[in-house]
């Protein structure tokens, strides 16, 4: 059974890539994201699952899931958002990532929030 889907918990990214810990020549491209969820006008919900989708620039895929973010299970008031880095290595120079959060909300009802898709790129490639 799918879970019903809100839109008043809001996902916003910032991305950056890591040249420093990143190796063209052995095919590692090191990116970080910034994710800001904010509760607009959600019932009090804490964020129980993350499900992320990262596809490079070859079509390959890596799905990952887990509990929470950054090992937090954040809970969330109307009005509060939270904040957190974390980061994703690609084969190739450019790729995405999108996906969802699960969240539970103060009478127990689970839902999603979707991740929009976003880009991972290396700044100033010629593609």
């Amino acid at each position: 059974m799918t879970k019903p889907v809100r839109t008043d918990i809001e996902v916003r990214v910032r991305t950056q890539y890591i040249a420093n810990q990143s190796d063209p020549d052995d095919d590692r491209y090191v990116f970080a994201y910034t994710i800001t969820i904010e509760n607009q006008n959600a019932p009090v919900s804490q964020l129980l699952n993350r499900h992320w989708i990262i596809t490079d620039a070859t079509g390959g895929v890596e799905e990952v899931q887990g509990e929470g973010v950054v090992g937090q299970q954040p809970v969330l008031k109307a009005g509060e958002s939270f904040e957190y880095t974390s980061g994703a290595i690609l084969k190739t120079p450019v790729g995405s990532m999108h996906g969802t959060y699960e969240f539970k909300d103060e009478t127990g009802n689970l839902f999603d929030v979707e991740i929009p898709a976003f880009s991972l790129n290396v700044p100033h490639m010629v593609h």
